[in-house]
């Protein structure tokens, strides 16, 4: 009985911890069942085989495929210029785990997984495999519970800006599209200058800006001149764009 008790209780802070984060996060599911099932570790499974329960395998399959689409359509969409390989670098940086588990752990996807006590003990909740597939298994919940129609909305809010924000500029090499779009587009070459140096020396940020044929066509800061020049790039690269 007290073994059922402790369930009990386990079961209804779940449900309301559950129930919190769809709040959190403006989502509600209409088969929560499903959203369970994400957070869903086998080892909770194999736990308690006589109930119900499934793990969340199927879903991050699912999960898997709809990250890849629609990251490769925001990039397409997004990034013009780029070839074919630099859309395939700059998505597998994306939707590699270490990206998925700093996006699971930004909405606190750790707390709400079932795990066995076996793998809560040995540091589960944390490992970032674990919560990559988390993470993609909840996308796929998400997709068959509303479709698209809240995927792309989701990602537009937690993982998109990160994108846009410089987060994978390591693999986003804008002073070589920007080159090779003014060698196509235009006649000239793109020069950098630093226009300013402030901070200490230790938390330096230095302020870029990229010209062609004396007209300006884009500033960028960074905490290095490297940094500076790839934001400056990209800035001339969508103002280009717009102005084509």
């Amino acid at each position: 009985m007290k073994k059922t008790n402790r369930e009990q209780r386990y079961s209804e802070r779940k449900n309301a911890e559950f129930k919190a984060f769809q709040e959190k996060i403006g989502i509600v599911f209409r088969n929560e069942s499903l959203l369970k099932q994400a957070f869903t570790h086998s080892s909770y499974v194999n736990e308690h085989r006589r109930k119900p329960y499934e793990d969340n395998e199927r879903l991050e399959f699912l999960g898997d495929a709809v990250l890849e689409l629609t990251v490769s359509q925001f990039l397409y969409k997004t990034y013009p210029i780029m070839s074919e390989g630099e859309l395939t670098k700059l998505r597998a940086a994306v939707v590699c785990e270490p990206s998925l588990v700093t996006f699971a752990n930004e909405l606190e996807f750790g707390r709400l997984i079932l795990l066995g006590k076996g793998e809560e003990m040995t540091g589960g909740r944390m490992r970032p495999a674990l919560l990559a597939d988390v993470f993609e298994a909840y996308i796929g919940a998400l997709y068959l519970d509303q479709g698209m129609e809240e995927v792309i909305p989701f990602l537009e809010k937690y993982v998109f800006p990160k994108i846009s924000a410089g987060a994978f500029s390591h693999v986003m090499d804008f002073k070589s599209q920007l080159q090779e779009y003014v060698q196509r587009e235009l006649k000239g070459a793109p020069s950098y200058q630093i226009l300013e140096e402030k901070g200490p020396a230790h938390s330096k940020e230095f302020i870029t800006e990229v010209s062609l044929n004396g007209t300006v066509l884009g500033t960028g800061s960074g905490r290095s001149k490297k940094e500076a020049e790839q934001f400056a790039a990209r800035m001339a690269l969508e103002h280009l764009k717009q102005s084509k």
